[in-house]
C-alpha cells in the first residue's frame, strides 16, 4: 500500500494555491512499494521501478548510415575526383572478413558493418560507376555517413530512468538493447464512487428530479489513462452510515479512494461527515475555478491498519475534470512512482475578453483555430457553467489563467492546455 501519515495533507491556510497543493502531494505521498516483472508487450503505461541499464551499445558496431561506398579518407585525392576500384560488397547483416585495401572502395548498404580500416561513406547518388570503378566527388569530410559504435547508447549506461511512465518509444529503446521484460511498480488501486440521491445510473429509467451519472465514467477513464486499476463502487446515497462503511471497506485494499459530490460545506454534503468519522480530513478550499470544493485526507481501512489516501471532487462534471487534472493527476503519478509530468501550457492568442479575481487560477474552455498572420487563437465557449458538459465536447482544451491575472483582452498571449495533454496520453 501507499505510505501515508495521518496528517499527510495537513494545511492550515484558508485557501490553498494550486502550486502549493501539487508541492504538498509530491512531498507527503509515497509510491506503492510492490514491484513486478512484466513483458514489454504489457509495459505501456506502467512505471519503471529501477533504472534500465543497457547491456549492449547502440549501435553495437560502426556501420553505414547510407547506401554507398566505404573508403579510407586518407586515400582520397587532395583535389578533384577520385577513382577507386570496387572491391567487396557488404549488405546489412554481413560482416567483412578482411580489412579494406588501400585505394579501394567497398560497396556498402545502410546498416552494414563498416569494413575494418574504412572510416567514410559516400552516398551512392553522389557517385558515378564506370565499369568496375567508382568515381568519388571531392569535399567529403572524414567520418561522413558513418555511425559509430555506441554513439546512441553506450553499454552500461542508463537508457530509461526509474519513474519513467512507459510509452511506445520507451518500449522501442528497451527492445533495441535486447530486453524482453522490465521491472515496474504495481498499478495504483483506486476505489471510485459517486454520491447523491439526485444521481441515477445510466441505462436505468431516469427518476423524477435526478440526473444520470457522468462523473464516474469520466473519472474512470481519466484514471485508467494514467495506468490505474479502478474498482467501480457505483452510486452511494446520502446516508452517512452507509458512506462510512463504504469508505472503510474501500480503504482496506485500495491506495486511493476517489469520490465526486458531497464534499462542500453544506448541510447535505454527507461524504465529508462520513470521512471525519473514519479518517482524517483536511478540507482544502483550493483557489481554482471551476472546482474550489476539493477534499483530501487519509482513510483508515479496518482492523489491520490499512490506510488509503482520499480525494473528494466537486459534483459538477467540468469542475471534476479540472480538479482531477490539477489535484488527482499528480496524486496518481506520485502514488505510481512516476517522475513528475507537469502540465505545460503553450502560448496562443486570446480571441476573447475575460475578467477574474486575483489570487485564483481559472480555466476557460476554448476552441483553437488558426489565427490571421500565423499561430493560433483561442475562442471561448459561449457558456461558463461547471455543469455544462457540452462545453468540453465542443472545445479543444483549456486556457489557464494564473493567479496574478485579473483580465484578458483579445490579442493577449495566454497559456493553452489541450485535452489530450490534460488526459495524460503518452
Amino acid at each position: 500500500m501507499a505510505q501515508l501519515s495521518d496528517d499527510c495533507f495537513a494545511f492550515g491556510g484558508p485557501l490553498l494555491q494550486v502550486a502549493d497543493a501539487e508541492r504538498l502531494i509530491a512531498e507527503r505521498l509515497s509510491p506503492v512499494a510492490e514491484i513486478e516483472t512484466i513483458g514489454l508487450r504489457d509495459a505501456r503505461g506502467r512505471v519503471l521501478a529501477h533504472d534500465l541499464i543497457a547491456p549492449v551499445s547502440l549501435p553495437p558496431f560502426d556501420n553505414s548510415a547510407v547506401d554507398g561506398y566505404a573508403v579510407r579518407h586518407a586515400d582520397l585525392a587532395a583535389m578533384g575526383e577520385t577513382r577507386f576500384p570496387i572491391g567487396e560488397r557488404l549488405q546489412a547483416g554481413n560482416v567483412s572478413v578482411r580489412a579494406i585495401g588501400p585505394g579501394t572502395a567497398v560497396r556498402i548498404f545502410t546498416g552494414a558493418p563498416m569494413p575494418p580500416g574504412a572510416d567514410t561513406v559516400f552516398m551512392q547518388e553522389d557517385c558515378r560507376v564506370e565499369g568496375g570503378d567508382v568515381i568519388l566527388p571531392p569535399g567529403l569530410k572524414p567520418g561522413a555517413n558513418r555511425r559509430k559504435q555506441g554513439e546512441d547508447v553506450k553499454a552500461g549506461s542508463v537508457v530509461l530512468s526509474a519513474g519513467c511512465r512507459i510509452g511506445p518509444h520507451h518500449v522501442a529503446m528497451a527492445s533495441a538493447v535486447g530486453m524482453t521484460g522490465v521491472d515496474v511498480r504495481r498499478r495504483v488501486r483506486i476505489a471510485l464512487f459517486s454520491t447523491g440521491d439526485e444521481i441515477s445510473e445510466p441505462g436505468q429509467p431516469l427518476r423524477s428530479g435526478t440526473i444520470y451519472d457522468a462523473n464516474r465514467p469520466l473519472l474512470t477513464e481519466l484514471a485508467r489513462t494514467l495506468g490505474a486499476d479502478v474498482t467501480d463502487l457505483g452510486i452511494l446515497r446520502d446516508d452517512v452510515a452507509a458512506l462510512e462503511a463504504a469508505l472503510v471497506r474501500a480503504a482496506a485494499d485500495h491506495d486511493l479512494v476517489l469520490t465526486s459530490g458531497g464534499v462542500s460545506t453544506g448541510e447535505a454534503d454527507f461524504v465529508r461527515a462520513a470521512l471525519e468519522r473514519v479518517g482524517t480530513l483536511t478540507f482544502w478550499r483550493v483557489a481554482i475555478k471551476p472546482g474550489r470544493p476539493v477534499a483530501l485526507g487519509v482513510l483508515r481501512g479496518g482492523d489491520a491498519g490499512q490506510q488509503a489516501a482520499f480525494a473528494g471532487l466537486p459534483g459538477n462534471p467540468v469542475a471534476a475534470f479540472v480538479t482531477f487534472a490539477r489535484i488527482v493527476r499528480p496524486m496518481l503519478l506520485r502514488l505510481a512512482g512516476a517522475a513528475p509530468e507537469p502540465l505545460m501550457a503553450l502560448p496562443v492568442r486570446a480571441a476573447f475578453s475575460y475578467r477574474k479575481k486575483e489570487g485564483r487560477r481559472e480555466y476557460v474552455r476554448v476552441s483553437l483555430k488558426p489565427a490571421a498572420g500565423g499561430g493560433y487563437e483561442a475562442i471561448k465557449y459561449r457558456q461558463d457553467g461547471a455543469g455544462v458538459i457540452s462545453s468540453m465536447t465542443e472545445t479543444d482544451g483549456l486556457v489557464e489563467l494564473p493567479e496574478d491575472v485579473t483580465s484578458v483582452e483579445p490579442g493577449a498571449s495566454v497559456g493553452y492546455l489541450s485535452y489530450a495533454t490534460i488526459m495524460g496520453c503518452n
